[in-house]
């Protein structure tokens, strides 16, 4: 294969270099014809880590959205993927050499009738350690946990399963090497999961400080998908006349959220990107995810970190750029954590070694 130059800074330490693709992986020493495909800053592919893939609005979609969305991802910069439930089997993106790689957790796991209909596996707490093996079979190393929901008999938001079912079910996924990462709007879950040994929490906006303390120690990340939970005024008015509970739990989430994420990242929990893509969100839109959170007062270049190498080194694969590396990255015409603008309109998109996407 012809080898391929591209120049710059190459993140995480900016040095200035000349990267030379060959045979899909990366290499710094010089190769004698090799052709400047691109010039910029270098930043290792971005990581989108709460996205679901195969799954919008009512459920499950065919194989042309699913490949329709995962383009969309690819283009934006977002080279790996971290499914966070999806109810149609996207195996098959894996096999495609042009299709971001996917970590897959399989269908989320909610409890009956406690959650969006058409997404997930539904099931009764003595159901709920078989289900969670089974998903942990069939995933790549996670299962996606429905935390907590609306009851409609409590009028607010509860924990989806007792705490004994939670610790059942996690120990089962881990007995299969899965980790578990599980939905939580809410307080009153997450004292059963992080007791139970959860490796992760998607949303976290009921977070308190005894929560974080136990994060830290035990090594829990937190996805909080702000774009995601800037909808809670919404959510809370569509409930508010029959569920008035849930209306104002929901809108006191929402106005400590921004000190609740401060929180997070004070104590010291490790934080990562997720744009929520699919269902409610969209595919694609992983740099505003990113500006959202610096937008609530995160340092950009911490979160550009966690959405380039520090999200690639916590779901197991290279982290920087080095010698003999998948070649997964993108180019940008600026340095992402003084310009976050650049990170919506990658120059050269660069994935397994192939120039896969060009500014046009």
């Amino acid at each position: 294969m012809t080898a391929q130059r591209f120049r710059g800074p190459v993140l995480p330490d900016g040095e200035p270099r000349d990267l030379y693709v060959v045979d899909g992986r990366v290499t710094y020493e010089p190769r004698a014809g090799a052709e400047t495909a691109a010039e910029g800053w270098i930043v290792p592919g971005l990581v989108d880590a709460h996205n679901h893939l195969g799954l919008e609005d009512g459920g499950g979609v065919d194989d042309d959205e699913v490949e329709r969305q995962a383009l969309a991802d690819r283009d934006s910069g977002a080279l790996l993927l971290r499914d966070c439930g999806s109810p149609v089997d996207t195996r098959w993106v894996q096999e495609r050499e042009d299709l971001p790689r996917l970590i897959r957790a399989g269908r989320h796991v909610a409890r009956t009738r406690r959650y969006i209909r058409d997404y997930a596996h539904e099931v009764e707490p003595d159901d709920l350690a078989a289900t969670v093996a089974e998903q942990a079979r069939a995933g790549d190393g996670w299962v996606k946990l429905v935390g907590d929901w609306i009851s409609r008999d409590a009028g607010d938001l509860t924990p989806s399963f007792p705490a004994e079912a939670f610790a059942a079910a996690i120990a089962a996924a881990h007995e299969h090497g899965a980790k578990v990462t599980a939905h939580c709007f809410g307080s009153d879950v997450l004292d059963g999961l992080l007791d139970a040994g959860i490796d992760c929490i998607e949303h976290g906006t009921g977070l308190r400080e005894h929560h974080l303390e136990r994060m830290v120690a035990n090594g829990v990340a937190l996805v909080p998908t702000v774009q995601q939970t800037d909808k809670f005024p919404e959510f809370a008015d569509a409930g508010r006349d029959r569920f008035p509970a849930y209306a104002a739990t929901m809108d006191d989430l929402h106005r400590r959220r921004r000190d609740t994420l401060m929180a997070a990242h004070e104590a010291g929990v490790e934080l990562y990107v997720g744009s929520d893509g699919g269902g409610t969100g969209r595919h694609g839109y992983l740099a505003e995810e990113i500006a959202a959170m610096v937008g609530l007062g995160l340092p950009a270049e911490h979160v550009v970190a966690a959405a380039s190498w520090r999200g690639r080194e916590w779901l197991g694969w290279n982290g920087e750029l080095g010698e003999g590396d998948p070649a997964d990255f993108v180019v940008l015409d600026a340095d992402p954590r003084q310009d976050l603008s650049t990170l919506a309109r990658p120059a050269c998109v660069v994935l397994r070694g192939a120039v896969v996407a060009t500014r046009v």
